[in-house]
């Protein structure tokens, strides 16, 4: 078996003692593709990445001063290496030092045969994820929370014994950094099987520990409007978000092509808007459990749950160090995610009702329009069908504008401020801002396009 197949990166790697390990063994037993290289080595990893980034003519740099280990990067062929030293005297124990039996294995640099002391060949072909011992998870706090990533990924599920310690580490994976706990948890929620590594995650009390937030919708009760509660609605939610990623064609029709477009743009925290929006639908309601209500008549009610769910965001992400892009695009979701639906019973809207939806939701004006889609899917209660038939109608419409608003921006009006000013002899401050904001309407509804209609508008609006 040999894995190192780019001749520069062999030569520039040879007389090294090194082994290719971990993930990149494991995925190559799967068939699955593999951009990152992880080697383990008996030397310097600093000399051997320098080596390797020098024949690639790549860029190098240190991964972690904790570990010794580097990376060297081979962009033209899209190939990652990363080196480690050796934990342990021998390959083999590094390999009794890692997490699961499916990362233990290991081939020689040069090829040869399979290093798999652990059986993690076996549990590959089981579908199976076997933890090495307690000790595992005492080595690093993370692991309990990536076998539910890894679930996630490759479809597999903990044995017994597994799930048994899992359990009993779970709530130590606050005390891992939380950029490593951010990063995990992305990694999972864009997987393949991202529904499935959330049951894993929330049956062994991870998520109870990485997202309290979530975990805490469980047992929320809805109106008669919903047929689940509010945990079990988020992940249908999100399963209907991540439907939608291929039906685009059937409900947006000629505009999905334009939309897969912007979708596939880079958001933050290395997620695309797509990926994004998976986070954001599972965080659109973490606002209910503060919120629910229940009124004399019975009707259970979730007021100012979407105001909630932006303040409680914006600091779930402030813990998770993520990005401040990445916090306001899911606070801007969770915030603006029930505008769509008080519009469904206000149609056919006027162009002001159309520009006041987009100035209102912008900037996440076509990511919300969408996650409104799978919110209203998985929304199965009184009343369904005609429901969801009338919201996806009225998507349709407005996601047309929005991608219109997203490529062009909100209209100009046919004067500057200053302009505006000086003609109405008026000085800059917040009335100028009003007339300004009345006149990009007024253009948007195509009641203004001439300075003089502007002029005349201002005027009109001044008079109140």
């Amino acid at each position: 078996m040999r894995l190192i197949e780019q001749p520069s990166v062999s030569e520039a790697l040879a007389g090294s003692e090194a082994w290719v390990v971990g993930g990149t063994v494991r995925d190559a037993l799967l068939g699955r593709p593999r951009v990152d290289v992880d080697l383990a080595l008996r030397g310097d990893p600093e000399r051997a990445a320098r080596s390797v980034a020098e024949a690639v003519r790549g860029p190098v740099f240190r991964l972690s001063e904790a570990f010794g280990a580097w990376r060297a990067i081979d962009r033209r062929a899209g190939a990652v290496y990363d080196f480690a030293p050796l934990q342990g005297e021998t390959i083999e124990a590094d390999l009794a030092a890692r997490d699961f039996t499916v990362n233990a294995m290991a081939v020689p640099l040069g090829g040869g045969e399979l290093m798999d002391p652990h059986g993690g060949q076996s549990d590959l072909e089981r579908g199976r994820l076997r933890v090495l011992g307690a000790g595992a998870y005492e080595a690093d706090p993370l692991r309990p929370l990536r076998l539910a990533r890894l679930a996630a990924e490759l479809g597999f599920a903990p044995d017994p014994e597994t799930e048994r310690l899992t359990i009993a580490a779970a709530p130590s994976v606050t005390r891992a950094s939380p950029e490593r706990v951010s990063g995990e948890l992305r990694r999972l929620i864009v997987a393949e099987h991202a529904l499935a590594g959330l049951g894993v995650a929330d049956r062994l009390g991870l998520l109870g520990a990485a997202l309290p937030e979530v975990a805490a919708l469980h047992g929320v009760e809805q109106s008669h409007f919903h047929h689940l509660d509010v945990y079990d609605h988020t992940l249908e939610v999100l399963r209907c978000q991540i439907d939608l990623e291929t039906r685009l064609d059937e409900v947006f029709g000629d505009l999905a092509d334009e939309l897969r477009a912007v979708l596939a743009e880079p958001l933050g925290d290395e997620l695309t808007r797509a990926q994004g929006l998976r986070l954001g639908a599972l965080l659109h309601d973490v606002g209910k459990p503060r919120t629910r209500a229940v009124l004399p008549n019975g009707r259970v009610t979730f007021i100012g749950h979407d105001a909630a769910g932006d303040e409680m965001i914006r600091a779930l992400c402030r813990r998770l160090r993520a990005s401040e892009r990445l916090a306001t695009f899911l606070a801007a979701l969770a915030r603006h995610h029930l505008a769509l639906g008080f519009l469904v019973h206000e149609r056919p809207l006027s162009r002001r009702e159309v520009y006041r939806y987009l100035k209102t939701t912008a900037p996440v004006e076509v990511e919300v329009t969408l996650l409104t889609c799978a919110d209203r899917l998985a929304t199965r209660g009184k009343n369904a069908d005609a429901a969801i038939a009338a919201h996806l109608e009225l998507a349709g419409q407005l996601m047309a504008e929005a991608l219109r608003w997203r490529e062009n921006g909100p209209p100009r009006p046919p004067l500057r401020g200053d302009e505006l000013a000086e003609a109405l002899g008026i000085e800059p401050g917040p009335e100028l801002g009003r007339l300004l904001a009345a006149l990009e309407e007024a253009a948007f509804t195509g009641e203004v396009g001439t300075r003089e209609e502007a002029l005349a508008t201002a005027r009109r609006v001044l008079r109140g």
